[in-house]
C-alpha cells in the first residue's frame, strides 16, 4: 500500500467502515510508516473535534452565545483560551468587554470547531490564523458576522465581529458632532478635490464617519467608489470593492484601476504603506476627492504620519484639505442617571477644566446602574471629535516643513478645538460622565 492510498482510507478506518482486507493492509502500512501514523493521530483528533462540534449541547451553546451577543447589541464576541484549557467568553458592549461564560476544557475544542464550521473555515488547520464569515438571523434581521481564529500559547482564540446593516447609524447629523464641528466637516467634503482623513484607533468609529461623509456627497451626478478591507456596509449609489491580497488586488492595485473609471470621490478604507499613500496623494492632486483613514492620536498627527510614510511636504500641502480625529465614549444611562451637584465636585471635573460654577450652571450626570444598562451606568455611545481644516496659511506651513506643534498652535489661533475641549462640552451637556471622558482621553494620549 502507498502512502497516498493510506491517507485516503484513514477516516474510513477510524469510522470502522473498511473491509477486513483493507483494514489489515492499512494497519500493516501504518506499522511501517511513521508519517502515516502521524496522519492517523491528526485525523483522530479532527474526528473527535467534529464529533464534539455536532453534539446538541455544543450546537446550542454556540447559538445561545451569538443570540445573546446580538440581543445585547455587542459589537464583538471574544473566545479566549486560558491556561487550564477552558475558554473565556466575553462580549464587547459599548466598547467595554464583559465576561458572560466560561467553557470547560471538555467542550472547548467542540465549541471552536463548531464556530469554524459555521464560518466555513478549515477545521483541520490549527497552526495558522484564518478568516471566515457567516450570516445569522435573529427575528427578521440578518447579521453579517466576520470571524477570525488565531493560535495562541494556550490554544486557538476566536473573535466574531457582528455587523448589522439595519442598525448602523450613518449620517453626519447622527454622529454626535457639535454644530461647529458638523459645519466644518461638511465644508471639508464640499471641496471638489483633495484629501480628507479620519483618524483614531481601531474601534473608534472611523468607518461610520467615512460612510456618513459618503452619504452626503453621493448623488446621481457624482460617481463614488470605495476600496475596503473588508466592506462592512453598503450604501445606495456607491460602488464598493473589497481587497483580495491573495490574488494581488490590493489597495494600491484597486486605486490604479479606479482612476480609469473616472470617479469623482474615492474612499480608501485604510492607508498602510508608501505606495498607497503616494497614489492617494496623486489622485487628490489630479482632480479627485479622496476620503481615507489613518491611525494617529490626533488630527494634526495626520500630517506627520504622511511625512513618515515618505510623502513630500509640497505634495501634502497641495492635496490635504483637512483631518478629523475621533474617539467613542459611553453615554450616561437615561434610566438611572442622577445629576451632580456642587457637593459632588471631584478631581475628574477639575482635570477636564470644569469649574464649580460651570457644574452648578449645567446638567452633569452620572449613572447609578440598573437592569437597563446591566448595572454599568452607561448605555450606547457617542463620539468626541476634533476637526482640522487646512487653509492657505496652514498649507504654507506644511509646505515649509513646519513642526506639527507649530501647525497645531496656528490652528488653535484659528478656532481649532481639541478632543479634550469636545469632551468637556459633552460632559457639560449631560451626554457622558467626567470619569468616562477622562478614561477615553487618557487612552488617546497614550
Amino acid at each position: 500500500m502507498q502512502c497516498d492510498q493510506a491517507r485516503t482510507e484513514i477516516i474510513a478506518y477510524l469510522k470502522d467502515e473498511l473491509s477486513k482486507d483493507k483494514k489489515d493492509r492499512l494497519e500493516e502500512h501504518l506499522a511501517r510508516c511513521p508519517n502515516c501514523r502521524h496522519e492517523l493521530e491528526g485525523a483522530r483528533r479532527l474526528l473527535s473535534w467534529t464529533d464534539a462540534a455536532s453534539e446538541q449541547a455544543v450546537v446550542k451553546q454556540v447559538e445561545d452565545i451569538i443570540d445573546r451577543a446580538i440581543k445585547s447589541s455587542a459589537s464583538d464576541i471574544h473566545f479566549d483560551p486560558l491556561r487550564d484549557n477552558s475558554l473565556l467568553v466575553r462580549l464587547r458592549i459599548d466598547g467595554v468587554l464583559h465576561e458572560v461564560a466560561r467553557i470547560d476544557a471538555a467542550q472547548r475544542n467542540g465549541v471552536i470547531t463548531r464556530a469554524k464550521m459555521m464560518a466555513d473555515m478549515d477545521v483541520s488547520e490549527t497552526h495558522l490564523p484564518q478568516d471566515g464569515r457567516m450570516r445569522w438571523k435573529v427575528g427578521e434581521t440578518d447579521h453579517d458576522i466576520r470571524v477570525n481564529c488565531t493560535p495562541f500559547v494556550y490554544g486557538e482564540g476566536m473573535v466574531m465581529r457582528i455587523l448589522d446593516q439595519t442598525n448602523v447609524v450613518v449620517g453626519l447629523d447622527k454622529l454626535g458632532l457639535c454644530e461647529d464641528h458638523l459645519q466644518a466637516v461638511r465644508q471639508l467634503i464640499t471641496h471638489p478635490t483633495g484629501m480628507v482623513f479620519v483618524s483614531g484607533p481601531t474601534g473608534s468609529g472611523k468607518t461610520t464617519t467615512l460612510y456618513s461623509m459618503l452619504q452626503e456627497v453621493a448623488s446621481p451626478t457624482v460617481k463614488v467608489m470605495t476600496i475596503e478591507d473588508p466592506v462592512e456596509y453598503t450604501l445606495e449609489g456607491v460602488e464598493h470593492a473589497h481587497v483580495y491580497t491573495k490574488i494581488g488586488f490590493t489597495f494600491a492595485g484597486a486605486l490604479r484601476s479606479f482612476l480609469r473609471h473616472d470617479p469623482d470621490v474615492i474612499m480608501v478604507g485604510d492607508i498602510r504603506d508608501y505606495e498607497t499613500a503616494a497614489l492617494v496623494t496623486e489622485a487628490a492632486i489630479s482632480g479627485h476627492m479622496v476620503l481615507s483613514s489613518l491611525h494617529t492620536n490626533d488630527a494634526v498627527g495626520v500630517i506627520q504620519r504622511l511625512r513618515d510614510m515618505g510623502i513630500d511636504d509640497f505634495m501634502i500641502a497641495a492635496s490635504l484639505v483637512g483631518a478629523v480625529s475621533q474617539r467613542l465614549v459611553r453615554k450616561v444611562c437615561q434610566s438611572c442617571k442622577i445629576r451632580l451637584t456642587a457637593d459632588d465636585y471631584d478631581p475628574a471635573l477639575a482635570m477636564l477644566g470644569i469649574s464649580p460654577d460651570e457644574l452648578a450652571a449645567c446638567e452633569v450626570y452620572i449613572g447609578q446602574g440598573c437592569e437597563v444598562c446591566r448595572n454599568t451606568g452607561y448605555r450606547n455611545r457617542t463620539a468626541l471629535y476634533e476637526v482640522l481644516s487646512i487653509d492657505r496659511d496652514l498649507s504654507a506651513m506644511i509646505g515649509e516643513h513646519a513642526p506639527v506643534n507649530e501647525i497645531l498652535e496656528a490652528a488653535r489661533g484659528k478656532g481649532f478645538a481639541s478632543l479634550a475641549e469636545d469632551a468637556k462640552r459633552k460632559v457639560l451637556a449631560g451626554l457622558t460622565t467626567p470619569r468616562e471622558a477622562l478614561r477615553v482621553l487618557s487612552h488617546s494620549a497614550a
